[in-house]
């Protein structure tokens, strides 16, 4: 096997019984195809809408084509992902550590947003794909030079997408409701207002922090904190 290979990847257990493959017809089709077009279905359309069926209508076949590559809708999005992740080109290895990992984790967010809620398919899930180990492997290295135990390394692999991923996820709501901006912001208000009407002496941290639980509840600055606190926090666990 050449380093350009990867050796097959451990897989889930199905969410959704395996089809029985059928032998692929003459006009072949591809892994990288069926992805392609089954990320295409979720920019146009939505997640729930990539279906094994409608992918192969994407592809100008029936499904039972897709069955002799794709074993169900489960590994359809496994590749699906890793399809998508092959657009991250991590940032390079200059300057401090802690802003390389902010820098790689901002890209991961803008990946998200482009892919409608294509974040939503990242939960309870351990991409294994080309893309997603290239990620991984910069991912370490790069924490590898803030000099950071092992443990702390593996489980920040695990924290930090996950935090990137529920951020994007709860974007891609919003963005499917069509709430606007000013909608939002509408609401924000109303939060505050609420806040500052409940009795002091039952909530008085509540009524006092009124205005400071509803400012920068939006976008990147809070996105911004999240990356410091966990930045820093790990920085501090340097050895």
């Amino acid at each position: 096997m050449s380093e350009n290979e990867l050796p097959a990847a451990p897989r889930m257990p199905p969410r959704e019984p395996a089809r029985r493959r059928n032998a692929p017809r003459v006009r072949a089709l591809t892994i990288d195809a069926i992805a392609a077009a089954g990320l295409r279905v979720v920019d146009d359309e939505g997640l729930d809408a990539m279906t094994m069926r409608r992918v192969a209508q994407e592809l100008g076949t029936g499904a039972a084509s897709l069955y002799a590559y794709v074993d169900n809708k489960d590994r359809l999005l496994e590749l699906v992902v890793d399809r998508a992740l092959s657009e991250l080109d991590p940032p390079a290895a200059d300057g401090p550590w802690q802003e390389q990992l902010k820098a790689g984790l901002r890209d991961l967010r803008t990946l998200f947003s482009r892919h409608r809620d294509l974040a939503r398919a990242s939960f309870a899930r351990i991409p294994l794909g080309e893309n997603a180990m290239t990620a991984s492997e910069w991912m370490i290295a790069t924490l590898r030079r803030g000099e950071l135990p092992t443990k702390v390394i593996a489980y920040a692999c695990d924290l930090l997408p996950l935090y990137v991923t529920a951020i994007a996820y709860e974007e891609s709501v919003y963005a499917g409701e069509q709430i606007s901006h000013e909608q939002m912001l509408e609401y924000v208000g109303q939060m505050r207002s609420y806040f500052e009407s409940l009795p002091q002496s039952r909530f008085p941290n509540v009524v006092a922090f009124a205005a400071a639980l509803t400012e920068g509840s939006e976008g990147d600055e809070r996105f911004e904190f999240g990356l410091d606190v966990l930045i820093a926090g790990l920085a501090a666990m340097a050895g």
